[in-house]
C-alpha cells in the first residue's frame, strides 16, 4: 500500500483559532503567532465534548495506491472527502495486483458479527498466492487480448479483478479522517471497536502516521479521549 501526503494546509493552530472566533472575533487569528501547546487543554475539551466544527478548518491530501477492493470500502466514506481516482475508460491500466503476504490472517471462525481471524497454514498460504496468480495473469491476458482486438477501454477492463491496484487522491480535513481511524483501525485506546479489513486499515494506518505528525496535540486529544471522532 502506497500513502503519500502530498499537500496540507493543517497545524493544531487551525483548531485554536477556528474555536476561539466564537469569544474573541478577528483577533482569535493571533493565536497563529503562538505556540498551540499553551492551549493543549482547549483542545481536549473540544474533543472531549465533541464541539466538532474547529478540527474541519484545515486540509489534507493523500495519494494512495491500493487494490480496488480497498477503495470500494474508502469511498464509502463521503462527508468530508473528495476523491479523484485513476480511470480505466481514459488509460490502460497496468498489471500491479495484490497478492497477501505470510502475515496476512486467512482464516474466520464464528459468525457475522462474532467472528475472528486466524492464522493460515503453509498449504493456505500457498493455495492463495498460487490461485490469485494464476487468476490475475489469465485475467490480464484477456484484457490485453481485447485491448489488441480494438476494444474499447472501458469495456475491455471488465475483465480485470477487484484485486488489481488503482490510484487516487484523496482530500479530508482532521475531523473527517478521525471518523475514518475510528471506523478503519483497531486500537487499544478506542471506546468504540471496530473490525476492519486489514488491507484497508494498512492504508489507514499510514495515513494517520502523517496527521499525527501534523497536528501531534490533535491527534493526542483523539486517542485520550477513545479515538471517537468529536
Amino acid at each position: 500500500m502506497t500513502v503519500e501526503l502530498v499537500k496540507h494546509s493543517a497545524a493544531d493552530t487551525d483548531v485554536l483559532w477556528a474555536a476561539r472566533v466564537s469569544t474573541a472575533g478577528e483577533q482569535s487569528l493571533d493565536e497563529l503567532e503562538k505556540d498551540p501547546e499553551r492551549s493543549k487543554g482547549l483542545i481536549n475539551f473540544l474533543m472531549r465534548d465533541r464541539h466538532g466544527s474547529p478540527f474541519e478548518h484545515n486540509s489534507m491530501t493523500f495519494f494512495i495506491s491500493a487494490p480496488i477492493f480497498v477503495f470500494r470500502e474508502f469511498h464509502r466514506h463521503r462527508v468530508g472527502w473528495s476523491y479523484n481516482e485513476e480511470s480505466g475508460r481514459y488509460r490502460e491500466l497496468e498489471p500491479v495486483f495484490y497478492v497477501p503476504d505470510a502475515s496476512r490472517k486467512l482464516v474466520q471462525e464464528g459468525r457475522p458479527g462474532k467472528y475472528r481471524f486466524v492464522e493460515g497454514t503453509p498449504e493456505q498460504h500457498r493455495s492463495v498466492t498460487e490461485t490469485l496468480e494464476f487468476s490475475y495473469r489469465r485475467s490480464y491476458e484477456a484484457y490485453r487480448e481485447m485491448l489488441e482486438a480494438g476494444i474499447a477501454r472501458e469495456v475491455a477492463r471488465a475483465a480485470l479483478p477487484v484485486g488489481l491496484y488503482s490510484s487516487m487522491y484523496a482530500t479530508c480535513n482532521a475531523r473527517s479522517l478521525m471518523h475514518f481511524l475510528g471506523l478503519r483501525t483497531r486500537h487499544e485506546s478506542a471506546k468504540v471497536p471496530s473490525f476492519p479489513q486489514r488491507e484497508i486499515e494498512m492504508v489507514a494506518e499510514k495515513m494517520e502516521a502523517h496527521w499525527a505528525r501534523l497536528m501531534p496535540l490533535t491527534h493526542e486529544a483523539f486517542n485520550a479521549n477513545g479515538r471517537v471522532a468529536p
